[in-house]
């Protein structure tokens, strides 16, 4: 039977994404309009952030951009937020928006190099509670110093390289065979399929080490995560002032965190545990030995020059020579021009990654400005203003906790900072007391929002990358496995915040 116009626009709609999930978009979208009329603005805040979480929540039904839009676009309409609002919340972001544009279009380039060097650390450190801690501390050393988003950039591109290797050989085909779809499952073989299953949740286990790594590295200095650099330049604190005054909360979490991830590859619980299969093992050292064969002069040149483009870019991003995307941008232009890629299509599929995430990314600050403009959080801030001054850097930890995990942890923070320095430029708090409350809201807005992707912008980067639907890595399945880690850096935390702030 032929399609009426209504069915085939029916079926276009949301394309292959369940019937249920439309429907249930589509009554979201029926009923935003009415609880504004009934219940007001502010209630229907709320529903909006919930129905948001929800399209992050099934990303892997349907790409949160198509159904996030879709509410954004209507929170316009309803007056629940105004374009100028939702371009301001982008421009002041503009430094993440050119950092996913341009960084992780750089590391693309740098696949080989990676590959090359992850090879080899995954075939020679055989015990994989090492592998673990070695992908969870080399992360925080690296998103202490340069940011967060690139170090996931990273571990998405490696998480890739490694995947698709092993795909082609389950698949039948050579290692050499250039054209192969690692997405499909379908010319998987029998023999291989259990093997896949326990690769995908190896791989999975080693990304969330990784993705934590970065939460652990991150809180710790002026440049780990975008809220300190503003946490900082408000309170006048430098590099080394900063990682002083955070290092009673930041080293305890740190070795918690560590001792958390020793803990759940020893014990196999919440997902982690999974080990390298023996024969995959043997497909990466095929992989590996073939690479070798195939080197030459002019391969060879390729990595020393991803290997010194590697180094200025870690210097670049130490030292703060540029914005982080500038830096991405240079490291193309370097990239491509000394390993001659010089045609638009070659340059072409090193965006396809990061631009449908940073479409992503200006819709969830559509959400933010409407946060913003409803106000949904001053009474969170108000109430905690009010208590007593004794327990108001836990109180200021928690409630930036608990908003960072359904917010942006930049907005959270942003929010409260300005609050605190303008009790302080009142006289309403001491110096002493302002500190605690910058201390505690830097803490608060980095360590329990790894409880949820969006967090955390490199665990929502994670989620919607090319390499989540790959390895069945959720949304539910990422908060199940960040919770113990939620648990253990949220307590010491809050505890070190308590005791020692």
């Amino acid at each position: 039977m032929s399609d009426t116009p209504a069915n085939a626009l029916w079926r276009n709609f949301l394309g292959s994404s369940p019937t249920w999930y439309k429907k249930t978009i589509i009554a979201f979208l029926l009923v935003n309009p009415l609880a504004l009329y009934l219940l007001g603005p502010f209630v229907t805040g709320w529903i909006l952030i919930a129905e948001f979480i929800f399209t992050l929540a099934l990303a892997l039904r349907c790409y949160p951009l198509q159904p996030g839009g879709l509410l954004a676009i209507e929170a316009v309409i309803l007056g629940m937020t105004t374009p100028q609002m939702v371009f301001d919340e982008t421009a002041a972001n503009f430094e993440v928006i050119l950092l996913l544009m341009f960084m992780v279009a750089g590391i693309y380039f740098m696949k080989e190099l990676l590959l090359f060097v992850f090879t080899r650390i995954l075939l020679n450190v055989r015990s994989k509670i090492l592998l673990s801690l070695l992908f969870s501390l080399v992360a925080a050393f690296l998103s202490a110093f340069l940011d967060a988003l690139t170090v996931t950039a990273v571990l998405i591109s490696v998480g890739v390289g490694f995947y698709s290797v092993y795909h082609k050989v389950a698949s039948g085909k050579n290692l050499a065979h250039e054209e192969h779809d690692h997405s499909v499952d379908d010319g998987v073989h029998d023999l291989h399929r259990e093997d896949l299953e326990n690769f995908r949740a190896f791989l999975r286990s080693l990304l969330m080490h990784g993705a934590v790594g970065t939460a652990l590295g991150g809180v710790c200095t002026l440049v780990g995560e975008p809220q300190n650099l503003l946490i900082a330049t408000v309170a006048h604190w430098d590099f080394v002032k900063f990682f002083t005054i955070m290092a009673p909360v930041s080293m305890p979490v740190l070795a918690a965190g560590l001792l958390t991830c020793y803990l759940l590859e020893v014990s196999g619980k919440f997902g982690y545990g999974a080990k390298l299969p023996p024969r995959v093992r043997d497909v990466l050292l095929e992989f590996q030995q073939a690479q070798e064969s195939h080197r030459n002069n002019r391969s060879n040149a390729r990595l020393a020059v991803q290997a010194v483009v590697a180094a200025i870019l870690v210097a670049g991003l130490a030292f703060h020579l540029a914005a982080v995307g500038l830096i991405g941008l240079m490291v193309i232009v370097l990239l491509t021009a000394f390993n001659g890629v010089i045609e638009e299509h070659q340059l072409g599929h090193a965006f396809e990654e990061a631009l449908p995430f940073t479409a992503l990314l200006v819709v969830f600050f559509a959400i933010v400005a409407v946060i913003h403009d409803q106000h949904l959080f001053t009474p969170v801030i108000d109430a905690v203003l009010a208590m007593e001054s004794g327990i108001r850097p836990a109180m200021f930890f928690l409630a930036n906790g608990v908003l960072s995990m359904i917010s942006d942890n930049v907005f959270v923070a942003t929010v409260y900072i300005n609050e605190v320095k303008a009790a302080l430029d009142a006289g309403t708090i001491t110096r002493a007391e302002f500190d605690q409350l910058a201390v505690a809201i830097n803490t608060g807005t980095n360590l329990p929002s790894v409880a949820t992707p969006n967090g955390q912008a490199a665990f929502l980067f994670l989620l919607t990358s090319a390499l989540a639907p790959l390895i069945r890595l959720s949304y539910g399945r990422m908060v199940i496995m960040a919770l113990p880690y939620t648990i253990v850096m949220g307590g010491v935390g809050l505890a070190c915040v308590s005791l020692f702030i």
